[in-house]
Protein backbone atom coordinates (compact mmCIF):
# COMPACT_ATOMS: atom_id res chain seq x y z
CA UNK A 1 0.00 0.00 0.00
CA UNK A 2 1.35 3.44 -1.19
CA UNK A 3 2.40 5.92 2.09
CA UNK A 4 0.05 9.02 1.41
CA UNK A 5 2.40 11.49 2.76
CA UNK A 6 1.01 14.96 4.30
CA UNK A 7 1.16 18.17 2.81
CA UNK A 8 4.16 19.94 3.28
CA UNK A 9 5.14 23.53 3.67
CA UNK A 10 9.11 22.68 3.56
CA UNK A 11 11.08 19.95 2.11
CA UNK A 12 13.15 17.35 3.74
CA UNK A 13 15.34 17.14 0.61
CA UNK A 14 19.18 17.08 1.60
CA UNK A 15 17.63 17.61 5.19
CA UNK A 16 19.06 14.85 7.87
CA UNK A 17 16.92 13.08 10.96
CA UNK A 18 18.79 10.71 13.97
CA UNK A 19 16.07 8.88 15.53
CA UNK A 20 16.47 7.12 18.63
CA UNK A 21 14.92 3.83 19.08
CA UNK A 22 14.54 3.15 15.31
CA UNK A 23 14.98 -0.38 14.93
CA UNK A 24 11.20 -0.92 15.85
CA UNK A 25 7.90 0.40 16.54
CA UNK A 26 7.28 4.44 16.01
CA UNK A 27 11.16 4.68 15.62
CA UNK A 28 11.33 2.74 12.70
CA UNK A 29 8.66 3.90 11.13
CA UNK A 30 9.39 7.55 11.39
CA UNK A 31 12.71 6.58 9.59
CA UNK A 32 10.87 5.20 6.73
CA UNK A 33 8.31 8.19 6.57
CA UNK A 34 11.50 10.80 6.70
CA UNK A 35 13.09 8.36 4.36
CA UNK A 36 10.03 8.76 1.98
CA UNK A 37 10.03 12.38 2.40
CA UNK A 38 13.53 13.03 0.95
CA UNK A 39 15.29 13.20 4.21
CA UNK A 40 18.63 11.11 5.04
CA UNK A 41 18.07 9.36 8.34
CA UNK A 42 20.38 8.39 10.75
CA UNK A 43 18.79 5.31 12.81
CA UNK A 44 20.21 4.56 16.30
CA UNK A 45 19.68 1.83 18.70
CA UNK A 46 21.66 -0.57 21.10
CA UNK A 47 20.74 -3.29 18.55
CA UNK A 48 23.30 -3.60 15.96
CA UNK A 49 22.53 -6.62 13.98
CA UNK A 50 18.81 -5.54 13.47
CA UNK A 51 19.97 -1.84 12.61
CA UNK A 52 22.36 -3.31 9.90
CA UNK A 53 20.34 -5.53 8.62
CA UNK A 54 17.24 -2.88 8.61
CA UNK A 55 19.31 -0.39 6.84
CA UNK A 56 20.17 -2.53 4.00
CA UNK A 57 16.71 -2.74 2.98
CA UNK A 58 16.06 1.04 3.27
CA UNK A 59 18.48 2.40 0.48
CA UNK A 60 21.73 4.57 0.36
CA UNK A 61 20.40 6.99 2.42
CA UNK A 62 19.71 5.26 6.05
CA UNK A 63 22.16 4.98 7.85
CA UNK A 64 22.93 3.05 11.28
CA UNK A 65 24.63 3.81 14.35
CA UNK A 66 24.77 1.47 17.44
CA UNK A 67 24.36 3.61 20.48
CA UNK A 68 23.37 2.31 23.75
CA UNK A 69 21.58 5.33 25.92
CA UNK A 70 22.04 4.16 29.17
CA UNK A 71 25.96 4.26 29.04
CA UNK A 72 26.16 7.81 29.51
CA UNK A 73 29.55 8.24 26.88
CA UNK A 74 28.38 6.87 24.11
CA UNK A 75 25.24 9.13 24.51
CA UNK A 76 27.92 12.31 24.62
CA UNK A 77 29.52 10.92 21.38
CA UNK A 78 25.99 10.95 19.68
CA UNK A 79 26.66 13.77 17.39
CA UNK A 80 29.51 12.63 17.03
CA UNK A 81 28.34 9.70 14.99
CA UNK A 82 26.12 11.20 13.20
CA UNK A 83 27.78 13.75 11.56
CA UNK A 84 30.68 11.23 10.80
CA UNK A 85 27.62 8.90 8.74
CA UNK A 86 25.65 11.73 7.02
CA UNK A 87 27.45 14.91 7.40
CA UNK A 88 24.87 16.97 9.11
CA UNK A 89 21.86 17.48 11.26
CA UNK A 90 18.74 19.01 10.98
CA UNK A 91 16.43 16.63 12.68
CA UNK A 92 16.61 14.83 16.19
CA UNK A 93 14.13 12.75 17.44
CA UNK A 94 14.95 11.68 20.98
CA UNK A 95 12.14 8.71 20.32
CA UNK A 96 13.90 5.57 22.50
CA UNK A 97 12.01 4.78 25.83
CA UNK A 98 10.61 2.15 28.00
CA UNK A 99 6.92 1.34 29.74
CA UNK A 100 5.84 -0.17 32.85
CA UNK A 101 2.19 0.07 34.62
CA UNK A 102 1.19 -1.43 37.43
CA UNK A 103 0.55 -0.31 41.12
CA UNK A 104 3.03 1.51 42.98
CA UNK A 105 2.68 -0.28 46.30
CA UNK A 106 3.93 -4.04 44.14
CA UNK A 107 6.15 -2.10 42.06
CA UNK A 108 10.01 -2.62 41.84
CA UNK A 109 12.35 -0.16 42.41
CA UNK A 110 14.79 -0.87 39.97
CA UNK A 111 12.53 -1.73 37.14
CA UNK A 112 11.48 2.05 37.69
CA UNK A 113 15.22 3.24 38.16
CA UNK A 114 15.51 1.66 34.06
CA UNK A 115 12.52 3.35 32.69
CA UNK A 116 13.34 6.88 34.07
CA UNK A 117 16.94 6.65 33.22
CA UNK A 118 16.16 6.10 29.67
CA UNK A 119 13.26 7.83 29.41
CA UNK A 120 14.14 10.44 31.11
CA UNK A 121 18.18 11.00 31.95
CA UNK A 122 19.11 9.18 28.57
CA UNK A 123 16.59 11.38 26.67
CA UNK A 124 17.70 14.71 27.70
CA UNK A 125 21.31 13.70 27.74
CA UNK A 126 20.89 13.03 23.80
CA UNK A 127 19.73 16.53 23.37
CA UNK A 128 22.48 18.08 24.85
CA UNK A 129 24.65 15.95 22.57
CA UNK A 130 22.88 17.61 19.68
CA UNK A 131 21.85 20.98 20.35
CA UNK A 132 24.85 23.09 20.41
CA UNK A 133 25.35 21.78 16.64
CA UNK A 134 21.66 23.03 16.02
CA UNK A 135 22.11 26.62 17.93
CA UNK A 136 25.35 26.88 15.88
CA UNK A 137 23.55 26.34 12.66
CA UNK A 138 20.84 28.67 13.55
CA UNK A 139 17.72 25.75 12.54
CA UNK A 140 16.88 22.28 13.39
CA UNK A 141 14.19 20.61 14.84
CA UNK A 142 14.33 18.40 18.29
CA UNK A 143 11.07 15.92 18.74
CA UNK A 144 10.38 13.92 21.96
CA UNK A 145 7.92 10.90 21.65
CA UNK A 146 5.89 11.79 24.49
CA UNK A 147 2.56 10.65 25.77
CA UNK A 148 -0.87 11.25 26.72
CA UNK A 149 0.20 9.93 29.87
CA UNK A 150 2.42 13.21 29.67
CA UNK A 151 -0.35 15.53 30.34
CA UNK A 152 -3.39 13.26 31.31
CA UNK A 153 -2.18 11.03 34.74
CA UNK A 154 -2.84 7.89 34.26
CA UNK A 155 -3.89 5.86 37.06
CA UNK A 156 -2.56 2.35 36.09
CA UNK A 157 0.88 3.84 35.14
CA UNK A 158 2.12 6.31 37.59
CA UNK A 159 5.78 6.00 36.70
CA UNK A 160 5.84 5.84 32.76
CA UNK A 161 3.30 8.81 33.50
CA UNK A 162 5.53 10.55 35.84
CA UNK A 163 8.41 9.95 33.31
CA UNK A 164 5.95 11.58 30.49
CA UNK A 165 5.13 14.84 33.03
CA UNK A 166 8.53 15.35 33.01
CA UNK A 167 9.39 14.83 29.05
CA UNK A 168 6.71 17.34 28.57
CA UNK A 169 8.48 20.16 30.98
CA UNK A 170 11.99 19.48 29.35
CA UNK A 171 10.12 20.34 25.96
CA UNK A 172 8.42 23.32 27.22
CA UNK A 173 11.39 25.02 29.23
CA UNK A 174 14.01 24.10 26.38
CA UNK A 175 11.61 25.59 23.58
CA UNK A 176 11.79 28.56 24.88
CA UNK A 177 15.40 28.85 25.73
CA UNK A 178 16.54 28.06 21.99
CA UNK A 179 13.63 29.43 19.76
CA UNK A 180 15.95 32.52 19.57
CA UNK A 181 17.96 30.35 17.51
CA UNK A 182 16.01 29.12 15.04
CA UNK A 183 15.91 26.11 16.75
CA UNK A 184 12.55 24.22 17.13
CA UNK A 185 11.64 22.39 20.06
CA UNK A 186 8.25 20.13 20.05
CA UNK A 187 6.77 16.42 21.57
CA UNK A 188 3.88 14.00 19.68
CA UNK A 189 2.14 12.75 22.21
CA UNK A 190 0.02 9.85 21.20
CA UNK A 191 -2.55 7.27 23.06
CA UNK A 192 -1.74 3.58 23.22
CA UNK A 193 0.26 2.65 19.86
CA UNK A 194 0.40 -1.08 19.01
CA UNK A 195 4.46 -1.50 20.11
CA UNK A 196 6.68 -4.02 22.29
CA UNK A 197 5.98 -1.27 24.91
CA UNK A 198 2.79 -2.95 25.35
CA UNK A 199 4.38 -6.20 26.40
CA UNK A 200 3.95 -5.71 29.86
CA UNK A 201 0.38 -5.11 29.47
CA UNK A 202 -2.20 -7.27 30.51
CA UNK A 203 -3.64 -10.22 28.70
CA UNK A 204 -7.56 -8.90 29.14
CA UNK A 205 -6.35 -5.21 29.11
CA UNK A 206 -4.68 -5.65 25.49
CA UNK A 207 -7.28 -7.95 24.28
CA UNK A 208 -10.01 -5.27 24.83
CA UNK A 209 -8.11 -2.36 23.02
CA UNK A 210 -7.68 -4.60 20.17
CA UNK A 211 -11.32 -5.17 20.10
CA UNK A 212 -12.96 -1.80 21.14
CA UNK A 213 -10.27 -0.26 18.15
CA UNK A 214 -8.74 1.94 20.91
CA UNK A 215 -5.04 0.98 19.91
CA UNK A 216 -3.35 3.15 16.98
CA UNK A 217 -0.64 2.20 14.67
CA UNK A 218 2.92 3.45 14.31
CA UNK A 219 2.48 4.87 11.05
CA UNK A 220 -0.31 7.33 12.64
CA UNK A 221 2.56 8.76 14.81
CA UNK A 222 5.04 9.13 12.08
CA UNK A 223 3.07 10.87 9.52
CA UNK A 224 2.26 13.58 12.58
CA UNK A 225 6.07 13.57 13.10
CA UNK A 226 6.19 14.31 9.45
CA UNK A 227 3.73 17.29 9.62
CA UNK A 228 5.47 18.73 12.86
CA UNK A 229 8.98 19.27 10.78
CA UNK A 230 7.27 20.13 7.86
CA UNK A 231 5.68 23.34 9.05
CA UNK A 232 7.00 26.93 7.89
CA UNK A 233 10.13 28.02 9.96
CA UNK A 234 7.66 30.62 11.96
CA UNK A 235 5.37 27.99 12.76
CA UNK A 236 6.56 25.47 16.32
CA UNK A 237 3.86 22.50 16.92
CA UNK A 238 5.08 22.03 19.94
CA UNK A 239 2.43 19.59 21.24
CA UNK A 240 0.47 17.32 19.08
CA UNK A 241 -1.65 15.04 20.57
CA UNK A 242 -2.95 12.13 18.59
CA UNK A 243 -5.58 9.84 20.03
CA UNK A 244 -8.03 6.45 18.64
CA UNK A 245 -11.27 8.06 18.80
CA UNK A 246 -12.48 5.49 21.36
CA UNK A 247 -10.33 7.05 23.70
CA UNK A 248 -12.37 9.30 26.55
CA UNK A 249 -9.70 11.11 27.69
Amino acid sequence: MKTVLPSMNSSLNGKVAAITGAASGIGLECAKTLLAAGAKVVLIDRDGDKLATLTAGLGENAFPLVVDLMQPRQTDKLLEGILALAGGLDIFHANAGAYIGGPVAEGDPDVWDRVLNLNINAAFRSVRAVLPHLIAQKSGDIIFTSSIAGVVPVVWEPIYTASKFAVQAFVHSTRRQVAQYGVRVGAVLPGPVVTALLDDWPKAKMEEALANGSLMQPTEVAESVLFMVTRSKNVTVRDLVILPNSVDL
